[in-house]
Order: C-alpha cells, then structure tokens, then sequence
C-alpha cells in the first residue's frame, strides 16, 4: 500500500512535466536565409501511438507513456499487461472526466499475442512504446518492420552494483535497501548482482544481512509490511529455482529459507534473501531474478569488476559506491548501461531521459527526449 501511493505521485509528476514541455513543440527559425530562403523547423505528431505496459508498475507506466504522447498530441490505443488492468481503467477514466477528446485515449484489454499482432500490422499504428521483456521486443521489431514504425522499447535488465573498498558501506546497504526490495525485487532497475570488493566483504555482508532480516513479509494491505506477494506462481517458481541452483552450486544462504518446507508454505510470498559466495556463472547472475533475493560476489581489482559488471548483453541501469573521485568518473565511462547511479540507488525521474543499452532496448522516456519519440520533424523551406 506504501508503495501504491507513492506510484500514483510518481505517475502524476509525468503528466506535470511534459505540461511544461509544450514550448518545445513551436516551429523554430533559422537565423540566416540559406540559398535564398527561409527555413522553418516543425515539430509534428508522428500519428496513432500504441502504448503497451507491464503488470509492476500498472498506473505510472501508462502515465509515463500517454502523458508524453499527448502532449505531441498523439492519439493513443493503450494496451495494459492483462494481469493488472484495473489502473490503466481508473487512469483512462479519470482523463474522461478530465475532459479529454472522444477518440484520443483508447483503451484495450486482454491476450498480449493477437493485440500485439494487431497493432504491429494494422497502418494506422506509426508508434509502438513498449516496455517489457527482451524476448517481446524483439517480436515487436520483428512483426512491425513491414510498416517501418517508430519503436521505443525499454527491456530486460540485470544491473550490477559494485562495492569498492574506499566505499561508504552504510550508504551502499541503505542504498541497496531501498533499491532492491521495492515491489518484492519486482523492477527492472533494480540490483540482480551485488559484486564486492573482497576487502570489505565481510563487513559489507554483515550489514547487509542485518538489515535484510528485518524486513517484514506479509499482507500488502497491512502498514507494516515491507514485501508482499510476487505476481503469481511462475514468478514464485523462478526465484526458487534461482535460489536453489545457486545454492547447490555453493552459495550459502545468510539470510531467509526455505520457502518450499512444509513449515514455511509461503504460496506466492517469497522470503527476503541473502546468497554470499556466489559466482558470475549462477543462472541468479545471469538471468533477472525479479525476486527478493539479494546475491553477493567478490572481486579483487576495479578492472575485474568493471568486466564483471558489463558481461551481460543487457544495458539498462548499474550502480557503484566509491569515494575516489576518478573512479567515479572512470565508471560513469566504463559502465555500459544507460542509468548509471553512482554512490546513489535511485531510478529514473520524468525530467531526464531513461532507457537502455545494448537488449535491453532504444529510445528513451522522459526528458525532452521522451517527447520526441512521438514527434515527426518537418523542415518548411519558404523563398
């Protein structure tokens, strides 16, 4: 519940800033006559925009994505995940009694495969904003390229957080904290593999581990819960599977248990875990877990981790903790991900643009890039 209000704030600032982001929309001048005439620079609608989003974060997804398609003044056909429709209803709903045009938010609900096919073929589509897994993406690219639509995609991730030994380790835990277990480890910028400086491991373990077993699992609804329940079964399935391989491959497990024993039959709630002593090979390093699960690596030298850290074929956010200035510096270069976050967990906000690298995904939200994923520009030459 704690983390519902907070999105329905976040979703709101979305619609707040790209308002504010309708002066770029004017034609612009150049200042000198070339070949004799005037040269005008428009911006245009690019046409129908789809917007498909995913079930973690239902109303400030479809915020972040209508808001700024309206505001190119893109109709939009809005396709939520089946799985958690009701915002994407109560959003659509409250823009009708916020007087918006018949016909210029629509809303359609149901299988992801024949609404995908659907909007990728038919013409009239010339945007699709998608935002979901690599493997979707890809079958977006893929269906839509007979109509050589405008794809903004944002992918699948598995970001890293490296842990130097000049590192403040009480901010890199509560940073770790707060970045990780929002939405039970449900984000896709949200730490999958935590890569430590072997000097201060244990320490840094030691900490982690404490404020870990602290958190509270239960009914969502109930104020002091801190996790509640994954999506459903499958979701439950993998982190126990991750969790298990990773173990019998000789990661021990510090913190949480046995979700699968009869004495802690959790359905779809998966305990907050610690895995120490784990490898880059583990599926729980290679994969995202989407899980409460916290796992911890060592290494020996900034050039190890930086290898560490970019051997992924995804892009999409990383973080570090260090208090050498230079190496701050070296990271945000050598770092081969979009959203780098450097002595700070935060994710993306609307006023700067967010995507990914390499699969995990092209173009950009938010910022004035976010705008122009919707846009046509057009050049009026007047002699």
């Amino acid at each position: 519940m704690r983390e519902s209000r907070a999105e329905v704030g976040y979703a709101a600032t979305f619609f707040r800033f790209f308002a504010g982001q309708l002066a770029l929309l004017s034609p612009k001048d150049l200042e000198q006559r070339i070949r004799g005439c005037s040269w005008t620079i428009c911006h245009r609608p690019a046409g129908v925009a789809a917007v498909i989003t995913p079930w973690n974060f239902p109303l400030a997804m479809m915020a972040k994505k209508i808001s700024a398609a309206l505001a190119a003044d893109c109709s939009v056909v809005a396709k939520p995940s089946e799985l958690t429709p009701l915002s994407a209803i109560a959003l659509c709903h409250l823009m009708e009694r916020a007087g918006i045009p018949a016909g210029k938010l629509n809303l359609i609900i149901g299988q992801p495969i024949p609404i995908g096919q659907m909007l990728c073929q038919h013409p009239s589509i010339r945007v699709i904003s998608f935002t979901g897994s690599t493997a979707t993406g890809k079958l977006l690219l893929r269906e839509s390229s007979g109509h050589i639509k405008r794809l903004t995609l944002e992918l699948g991730g598995n970001a890293p957080l490296l842990v130097f030994e000049d590192a403040d380790l009480e901010l890199a835990v509560e940073e770790l904290m707060a970045n990780k277990f929002r939405c039970a480890g449900q984000t896709c910028v949200c730490v999958n593999r935590v890569y430590v400086h072997s000097d201060v491991l244990p320490p840094f373990a030691e900490a982690l581990a404490s404020s870990v077993a602290k958190l509270r699992l239960g009914n969502g609804m109930n104020a002091d819960t801190d996790i509640g329940p994954l999506i459903h079964r499958a979701a439950f399935e993998k982190v126990s599977l991750h969790v298990s391989e990773a173990m019998y491959q000789g990661a021990q497990r510090v913190v949480g248990h046995d979700p699968q024993s009869p004495q802690h039959k959790h359905g779809c709630f998966y305990p907050p875990t610690v895995l120490v002593g784990a490898n880059h090979t583990m599926k729980v390093f290679q994969e995202e877990t989407f899980g409460p699960v916290v796992v911890v690596a060592s290494f020996h030298s900034e050039e190890e981790a930086l290898c560490l850290a970019n051997e992924t074929p995804y892009g999409l956010a990383a973080y570090a903790f260090t208090s050498d200035s230079e190496r701050v510096q070296r990271c945000s270069r050598e770092l081969q991900f979009a959203h780098v976050g450097l002595n700070t967990g935060t994710g993306p906000t609307p006023k700067a643009p967010f995507g990914g690298m390499k699969q995990s995904g092209m173009g950009r939200e938010g910022g004035a890039e976010g705008l122009a994923e919707f846009l046509e520009t057009q050049t009026i030459v007047k002699a």
